[in-house]
């Protein structure tokens, strides 16, 4: 089942054919506060919820999705949990030292949305693209077995990241919570429907150029092993956002009127647009020199430190 946020604060499921049937009149009766609410809701009720809206999406009526405004799938989660690297980046060095780091909600873009690069003179702005876990019920100290348990479903994810903000190696939050730089969509698609979170086509195109290309399936950790660890630090609530990392070959720069297509196979695809009032320009295409960087770090960790240094800011 794919589950949307369409229009002005309604919350839809994807129908077979295309279409987006709402569903926000279900989750009145939890009395939600507010908009940002209406998902949380949906989640830790989608045990009861699931037989009708299944029978809504059969009977038809929706709006075809290509007339409906969607938006960000998540509005408002407590907490959105970001992973620093994470992928060999096509090597086979050891596993590396787990780090996460927490992203603004305030960040929170969608399909369609302008990404606004600000004024801070970061010395480029990046796309990354990624799989995002969304949390289906409570959870601590997950077990290694039961973490699955804990997914509500999957989707696609791009961390705009500006370098060089910061002291070198240490400006993950800075410079990658400015307004607008958390873009999700199109939809959350439930775990049922993606039975291999680490067999996955992830790219991003640019202006329909395509630069990142990987495989979930080069992770150094698992979702399974993300969702242990993490939950072994921090309690986990419906509506929660593990963003799992990116692999950095392909990465490139962001600019003034790009548009970005972020897809992941058996989630889906949207479009974010940019915006910079500066109009400031780099090299078009793949940023080979990060790619190199990275891949170098992944393959002589020692040299992480210097490597860092060298490029004003963390590879992340």
């Amino acid at each position: 089942m794919r589950v949307a946020a369409f229009d002005r604060d309604r919350i839809g499921v994807i129908g077979n054919d295309e279409t987006v049937v709402d569903v926000t009149d279900l989750l009145k009766c939890y009395d939600p506060l507010g908009p940002e609410a209406l998902l949380p809701d949906l989640i830790a009720h989608f045990a009861d919820l699931r037989p009708e809206l299944a029978r809504r999406v059969a009977a038809g009526g929706g709006v075809p999705v290509a007339e409906a405004r969607l938006r960000s799938p998540l509005t408002r989660p407590s907490k959105i949990v970001c992973l620093v690297g994470n992928y060999r980046e096509g090597t086979d060095r050891p596993v590396q030292i787990l780090d996460l780091f927490f992203k603004s909600p305030e960040g929170i873009s969608g399909p369609g949305d302008t990404v606004v690069l600000p004024p801070h003179q970061a010395s480029i702005f990046h796309h990354e693209a990624e799989l995002a876990v969304v949390i289906g019920r409570e959870a601590k100290d997950l077990a290694e077995a039961e973490a699955l348990d804990a997914v509500f479903g999957y989707v696609v994810y791009n961390d705009v990241s500006a370098r060089g903000l910061g002291r070198a190696g240490i400006n993950s939050f800075l410079g990658k919570s400015f307004d607008t730089f958390a873009a999700f969509g199109p939809w959350i698609v439930t775990k049922d429907e993606v039975p291999d979170p680490q067999a996955l086509h992830v790219t991003v195109d640019v202006n329909g150029e395509r630069r990142q290309d990987y495989s979930t399936a080069d992770m150094e950790r698992p979702v399974q092993e993300l969702l242990t660890y993490i939950s072994s630090v921090m309690t986990l609530h419906p509506g929660d956002v593990i963003c799992c990392g990116t692999n950095h070959q392909g990465l490139g720069a962001m600019q003034d009127g790009d548009a970005v297509v972020t897809a992941i196979s058996g989630i889906g695809a949207f479009t974010i647009h940019v915006r910079d009032e500066h109009e400031r320009a780099w090299t078009r295409g793949v940023d080979r020199e990060m790619a190199e960087r990275v891949k170098a770090m992944a393959q002589h960790p020692a040299a992480q430190t210097a490597a860092q240094a060298g490029s004003g800011g963390s590879a992340r």
